[in-house]
């Protein structure tokens, strides 16, 4: 009778959403957040059961521990390393640049996707979404539709977005839209090593049966059961709220402070504290816990993602900035900061450091919806574009037995190369049918420069809109609108001059090598229910016209 009466109110729940979708998104949002009352307990925080290393020693102690740490929605300029920071430089990030000096910077470094699950799937697998099919994230129900709605929230002339509610119909389940469990994760070539292997934070591949982090071979997982960094009206916090933004408006109306451990968010309690510092609490005490052995650990910030939310104590570290949300936004690129700081100190404090590898990223570039229009400098675009500024993201490796400081790697890298190169630190055989797209970045040390690999090639897809880099040159195409765009990014990094026209034998070229990279590939698991317009140019929070360049994003 219960399982009766719950099907019935997420059947009234889901068709309600769906009427709301035609006419007011305010409706769609009180609909989802009662269906977030009625169907969400949170517990109260319980301490993590960390397993612990086992009396004997792994056989090869003398490999390397390795730490990859991923933020989300990260602007290249939102960190100090590359020059810049935010509020014109005010605030630093000074435990990442430090990272970043003890090892190598890669200056031409890439996202697998201009939005998150993908770039996940990427780094997690080495292969492109033409061999795994996992080419668009997955949204909670009735997300894509209230996203669609820009024109309904902004009355400023944009054009309205695409929702198809048929497709969104018959897809499986939010928590089933997830990396299948026959592909192999690096954290399951590297247990196969003898690695323990502890996942903390966001995961978004999938929660259902096979798809979890522990069933990706990861024998511990602290997940992202929810997303308030704190509950809204706790002592500490400080919010920032955007009202031009309907990612925002679901997120407020969806979200809950809430973790999960070990199983896949079935059972939620509430974490204990910030939660960019309960994660990195947590961290430190993985690493405490297995000295003795090697490990990975996979920390997955979800700063500074959206609900923007800081502590006070950053709100007020950063000084009189304005406006608001940039304020709180900087406060939480400073918590990333502490951690960043926090595990290197713990490393060093546990005699770890010297052979311990760490990897610093980001899932995609920053976000134009957030309203702040410096995030991404110099680049153009956003998430949701694939202009340099959607695609463009940290890669820092520092590695003090194998990597000397200040080293400054010129060729053009991305997520693709991360399993690879994690699966060769650890002496991983990678057995050949796996057939792994990315290449180990360590062999880049040898050239920095790049003068072998002048002409690597990488690619990026979602639906319609395929990207190619081949050298300096990068053609982005797609369909809506039809367009293509050609930029050589030596000389011209900020994508300002198509040449699309000019260099046709060119266009020609690269065109062959996105048709060669699609053939016989993988459909989509998940098939795209949304077409998001984002202008290149523009924030949400800026004022559409009719002549600013504008891209349809399909997830």
């Amino acid at each position: 009778m219960i399982k009766k009466i719950a099907f019935g109110i997420f059947l009234s729940i889901g068709l309600g959403v769906f009427l709301a979708w035609l006419y007011r998104s305010d409706l769609v949002l009180t609909l989802v957040s009662l269906q977030t009352t009625l169907t969400t307990t949170v517990d109260s925080n319980r301490s993590v059961p960390w397993q612990r290393e086992q009396a004997d020693p792994v056989e090869d102690n003398n490999l390397p521990n390795i730490i990859f740490i991923l933020a989300d929605d990260l602007g290249y300029n939102d960190i100090s390393t590359f020059g810049g920071g935010l509020a014109g430089g005010k605030v630093k990030t000074p435990h990442i640049d430090q990272l970043a000096r003890d090892g190598a910077i890669f200056r031409q470094a890439y996202a697998g996707n201009a939005t998150c699950a993908p770039s996940r799937a990427m780094l997690m697998t080495g292969k492109y979404p033409t061999k795994t099919g996992y080419e668009f994230t997955p949204t909670p129900s009735g997300m894509a539709s209230v996203v669609s709605m820009l024109g309904d929230i902004n009355d400023d002339g944009r054009p309205p977005g695409i929702f198809d509610a048929e497709i969104e119909s018959s897809k499986p389940p939010f928590e089933d839209q997830g990396l299948p469990s026959e592909e192999i994760t690096i954290a399951e070539l590297l247990q196969s090593k003898g690695y323990y292997t502890a996942h903390i934070g966001k995961w978004h591949l999938g929660r259902g049966e096979g798809m979890r982090p522990n069933d990706q071979g990861f024998v511990d997982s602290l997940l992202m059961a929810n997303g308030l960094y704190l509950p809204e009206d706790h002592p500490d916090v400080v919010n920032a709220k955007l009202d031009f933004d309907p990612i925002d408006k679901f997120l407020w109306a969806r979200m809950r402070y809430a973790a999960s451990f070990n199983n896949g968010g079935t059972e939620m309690f509430a974490p204990k504290g910030y939660l960019t510092d309960y994660w990195t609490d947590e961290a430190i005490q993985v690493i405490e816990n297995n000295q003795s052995r090697p490990f990975f650990l996979y920390l997955a910030h979800w700063g500074p993602h959206t609900p923007l939310q800081a502590l006070k104590r950053d709100y007020d570290a950063v000084g009189d900035i304005k406006p608001h949300r940039l304020r709180v936004y900087a406060a939480m690129v400073r918590a990333i900061d502490r951690s960043v700081g926090k595990i290197t100190n713990a490393l060093k404090s546990l005699g770890l450091e010297q052979n311990t590898l760490v990897v610093f990223s980001s899932d995609n570039g920053g976000a134009g919806y957030v309203g702040l229009p410096e995030i991404n400098a110099p680049f153009r675009g956003w998430k949701l574009t694939n202009f340099e500024g959607g695609l463009r993201a940290p890669m820092f490796l520092k590695w003090p037995a194998e990597i000397p400081p200040n080293t400054s790697i010129d060729v053009p890298v991305a997520h693709i190369d991360v399993a690879p190169t994690l699966a060769a630190a650890a002496q991983v055989d990678v057995p050949p049918e796996l057939e792994l797209d990315g290449t180990d970045m360590m062999a880049f040390l040898d050239d920095p420069e790049g003068s072998k690999d002048l002409e690597r090639t990488l690619f990026w897809q979602s639906g319609h809109y395929r990207v190619v880099r081949k050298g300096d040159w990068k053609l982005q195409v797609s369909d809506n609108p039809a367009k293509k765009w050609l930029f050589n990014l030596k000389e011209d990094p900020t994508e300002q001059n198509n040449l699309v026209e000019t260099r046709s034998e060119v266009t020609d070229e690269l065109s062959a090598l996105l048709d060669q990279h699609a053939s016989g590939r993988k459909q989509p698991l998940y098939p795209s229910v949304a077409q998001i317009p984002v202008t290149v140019d523009k924030t949400l929070a800026e004022k559409y016209e009719e002549t600013d360049e504008l891209i349809y994003w399909p997830n």
